[in-house]
């Protein structure tokens, strides 16, 4: 029973790694300061994002280059300035935010 036990824990923690992880990289490089899960802040929530763009051929890459190098007039006036992120994160984040649907 226990050998049960632990191999569910084992894979929930494994499920559950890559969203946490990038949960904690959005919020590391401020993501969160400007971006809800599901509210708008100062741009759109992450749910917005992912059912505006998840169905787009390329939307990961995509996206991935909007949150490296910043993005104008697509949500409204006010522009994401580019973020210090490199592109192997950029690439997690935007596969992140698309999740989100």
């Amino acid at each position: 029973m226990h050998k049960t036990i632990a191999l569910a824990l084992t894979a929930a923690f494994v499920v559950a790694g890559p969203a946490a992880a990038s949960d904690e990289l959005a919020k590391s490089k401020n993501c969160t300061t400007c971006h809800g899960i599901d509210k708008k802040i100062v741009g759109p929530s992450y749910k917005d994002i992912a059912a505006k763009r998840s169905a787009e051929k390329g939307a990961e890459a995509a996206l991935a280059a909007k949150i490296k190098g910043g993005s104008k007039g697509e949500w409204g006036q006010v522009p994401m300035p580019p973020n210090n992120v490199t592109e192997a994160e950029a690439a997690t984040l935007a596969k992140w935010v698309l999740a989100h649907k």
